[in-house]
């Protein structure tokens, strides 16, 4: 800590690496009590807030762990190309210092590939109730019952609705038979399971349930539940079905049938006829199946999460439940010793209060393979007028120029920072594409927290006679106050609206009150259609759409193609909004929102590095490491204006991580531009010598070179100024699956006695071997294959055979000889050590 800074790394390399030989010096140094106390202090804060204990080694990178047991130098180098995408986009959206590492560090949720449908629905007919049925009343009720020991296997009887099927049925479906069937089978073996149904039946306000047997099914159902009850009608639904056999469907005559034999003084005409007063809520479940957004029937829910289609056989419906709920138990275990579900807490509110719950599904937008826009261009023109200049940008420069001349309708006229930023893209002349803006902007009539923007992807080559409706939009955008733009746009946009200028209306006959129709009519005259094929060659190029086709970008999430029939919905632009809200767009407007931007600059930078965070796979999460720093921490600072990667350090000179982790600094600072923090966490007390060998790390930033300018025959680990008199012995520290000898030796480096050598001690070592140990299985069945052949290979021959490896209990134990790799292409990283 007393050399000056530039050679304090090296200092250290060669205290831990020389110790033996320093060891005597280093106990005539003097330690100032102030480094003392700090060191103590700081020692005590890691301690108590990352577990880290005196004498520990430690690397960070960016905030992200670097387990030196694990990572080697080329995954070190592979987590550094990772952070730099990261930390170059930052800088270029000119975000530097501390503001940097704070949006570095945010917690970006990860995405969730078992989304849940919210089961609180008044569509849903309960088969039963676990917490509250007579017939679960001696089942014990207390939460603490899951932590109680039984044998593997068991499904604990809790009075606790910790597991719920819902199905949605057709009545008059085949399928419906067995699964209602099925879903009986649970209730009469006392299956801890809430079973509920969704029956979507004919919507049609005049029909007749005489005609129609899935209408006239939810008329009697009705009926049972006013003149008896609700749980006597949900039972009628088992003994209904029993009448249909396997492969049949339900049918008007079984239902006429069934009320003679149960309810023969019912007036059938009156409760199955077209005038029935039994037929309310009968369209309540297929509005709730509707506005799910689920798949095609039969559907249904685990707890919220739908199976998928090939769960929903019956004879395999079964099993694959009963594995549910054993899963599902973990869950509910873990959540109760963490104290999160309590004896006061509603199982179900519990459960669709987790995050992965959504109030729609919609596959495209919850789908887990996401694509973003590169939004960290910085164009040197952002002229989209000159579509010549506009298609020799790269794609992330056109990317920028969209971001910079983009207009944005908004809740109301305010200009406060938005988290969420939407682009709708269409062909605004065909009805799907008018209503799909239309959709998005009776959204953002009830979301303060929401912008959106508007690209036209006409069908044809853009022209004034196909970009009418979309130029009018861009005037008033340009025009006109963000609420009078709104307002028109949606009038704009209705069909009424379009054929009344087919017919001839003029666009200013269009015009609201509260508009400046002056300036609206001048601009919507004057616009040209050139910056409308620089949208288009957006779309073309960066987006791949063709021309008209569809897509909604939100915070850089590129979702697209439409189908040509298909319909997003106000629903669905609110789970994306939600969606995109729950990754880290909340929390980079929060950061944000502290830089003193102007509202339009803030939510623009909200949107690309929200894009640039949620782009990045996901990984650890980023830890903040903070101590105090004036006595006891070696800082390096970084070039200025420049890129750089914060690395912390915390290290005892005198172990075996300091030995490695110096010279893995060294060669940091040396290849990338880095700011360094190395805090010696020193122990108070040793009772033995803490180094007893000589170390070497071989590590070098470069290729070298000789001086005929051929390339060095490689890295060489050197050992000058050892003892004479002691015996020592020289090794190689490798990797376990390295089978690594000496090849060339004159001595025996076991028994190295320096007295007695005459000259230089030199050994070349060979990488012989690389062993492979692990196991297989074939990924369709779970069995062990009939034998594994690997491949290897080199640029020359990228094609070569080498060991072959039949099943023996899925085993693998491979040995390849490293000569077939070629010595050209390998890269090793080694170390060396001598001992004393």
């Amino acid at each position: 800590m007393s050399v000056p800074k530039f050679d304090a790394l090296k200092v250290m390399r060669d205290l831990s690496q020389n110790f033996p030989s320093r060891a005597r010096s280093l106990t005539r140094v003097a330690v100032k009590q102030e480094m003392r106390k700090e060191i103590e202090k700081n020692q005590k804060h890691l301690g108590e807030t990352m577990g880290i204990q005196p004498g520990d080694g430690e690397l960070f990178i960016n905030g992200l762990h670097i387990d030196l047991d694990v990572h080697n130098p080329f995954s070190i180098l592979d987590i550094l190309r990772g952070e730099a995408k990261v930390l170059e986009g930052l800088h270029n959206l000119g975000i530097k210092g501390e503001h940097q590492a704070k949006l570095l560090r945010l917690p970006v949720n990860t995405v969730d590939d078992s989304y849940a449908l919210d089961i609180r629905h008044p569509a849903i007919m309960w088969m039963n109730d676990i917490e509250n049925d007579q017939v679960y009343r001696s089942w014990p009720a207390s939460v603490q019952e899951l932590l109680r020991a039984t044998f593997p296997g068991v499904i604990r009887q809790i009075r606790r609705n910790f597991f719920n099927l819902v199905l949605f049925l057709d009545p008059l479906q085949e399928e419906t038979v067995e699964l209602v069937k099925l879903a009986e089978l649970f209730y009469k073996h006392k299956i801890p399971l809430r079973i509920g149904f969704v029956f979507v039946v004919n919507t049609k306000d005049e029909i007749d349930g005489f005609s129609d047997a899935g209408v006239g099914f939810y008329r009697l159902l009705n009926y049972i539940a006013d003149e008896y009850d609700l749980s006597q009608a949900v039972m009628s639904i088992d003994s209904i079905y029993n009448k249909v056999d396997v492969g049949e469907t339900l049918s008007a005559d079984t239902i006429s049938a069934y009320m003679k034999k149960k309810y023969p003084k019912a007036n059938q005409e009156r409760i199955l006829g077209s005038d029935s007063e039994y037929d309310y809520k009968r369209k309540d479940g297929a509005l709730f199946y509707r506005k799910s957004g689920l798949g095609a029937l039969p559907l249904a829910l685990f707890n919220g999460v739908p199976l998928n289609p090939d769960e929903m056989d019956p004879e395999e419906l079964e099993t694959i439940i009963l594995q549910r709920i054993m899963d599902t138990t973990a869950a509910f275990q873990r959540a109760v010793f963490t104290g999160q579900l309590t004896e006061s807490s509603d199982v179900v509110d519990h459960l669709m209060e987790q995050a992965n719950v959504v109030p729609r599904m919609n596959p495209l937008i919850l789908n887990t393979d996401r694509k973003y826009l590169d939004l960290t261009g910085t164009p040197v023109v952002d002229d989209w007028e000159d579509t010549t200049m506009f298609s020799y940008l790269e794609s992330k420069d056109k990317t920028a120029v969209i971001s910079k001349r983009m207009k944005y309708f908004t809740n109301g006229d305010g200009d406060g920072v938005t988290a969420v930023t939407m682009w709708v893209v269409a062909d605004f002349e065909k009805v799907s594409g008018r209503k799909l803006l239309l959709n998005a902007l009776k959204h953002v009539k009830s979301s303060p927290g929401l912008r959106v923007g508007v690209i036209d992807n006409p069908s044809g080559k853009p022209s004034e006679d196909n970009t009418v409706l979309y130029r009018a939009v861009w005037a008033s955008l340009l025009t006109q106050k963000k609420k009078a733009a709104a307002e028109f746009a949606q009038k704009l946009l209705k069909e009424e609206s379009s054929l009344l200028l087919q017919q001839g209306t003029k666009m200013k006959d269009l015009g609201m009150q509260g508009m400046d129709l002056d300036a609206f009519e001048k601009k919507f005259n004057t616009l040209e259609v050139d910056f409308i094929r620089s949208q288009q060659m957006f779309c073309r190029d960066v987006l791949k759409l063709r021309p008209g086709q569809q897509a909604v970008i939100s915070n850089g999430r590129i979702l697209c193609p439409f189908e040509e029939q298909e319909e997003f919905t106000m629903e669905d632009f609110h789970l994306l909004e939600r969606i995109t809200l729950s990754g880290s767009a909340e929390k980079v407007k929060a950061k944000v929102k502290q830089m003193g931007m102007k509202p339009k600059q803030a939510s623009d930078l909200v949107m690309k590095v929200d894009a640039l965070l949620s782009a990045v796979p996901k990984g650890e999460v980023r830890r903040d490491v903070s101590f105090k720093n004036t006595q006891s921490v070696l800082q390096l600072s970084p070039r200025e204006n420049e890129v750089f990667y914060d690395v912390v350090a915390i290290l005892d000179p005198l172990t075996r991580e300091a030995q490695k982790i110096s010279s893995l600094l060294i060669v940091l600072s040396q290849v990338v531009n880095v700011k360094l923090q190395v805090f010696m966490n020193c122990r108070a007390k040793l009772s033995e010598l803490p180094l007893k060998s000589f170390y070497r790390f071989v590590l070098e930033p470069d290729v070298a070179f000789l001086a005929n300018d051929t390339v060095s025959p490689g890295p060489v680990a050197r050992f000058t100024e050892l003892p004479e008199s002691p015996l020592l012995t020289l090794n190689m520290i490798t990797p376990e699956s390295w089978m690594v000898q000496a090849e060339h030796s004159l001595h025996d480096l076991d028994n190295i006695h320096l007295q007695e050598v005459n000259g230089v001690v030199a050994a070349e070592f060979e990488l012989e071997h690389l062993l492979l140990e692990g196991h297989c299985f074939d990924l369709s069945t779970g069995q062990p294959p009939r034998g594994l052949q690997f491949t290897l290979g080199m640029s020359q021959e990228p094609l070569m055979y080498d060991t072959i490896v039949m099943a023996n209990l899925v085993s693998i134990l491979a040995r390849f000889f490293c000569t077939v790799l070629g010595s050209s292409n390998m890269i090793l990283g080694v170390q060396f050590g001598m001992r004393l």
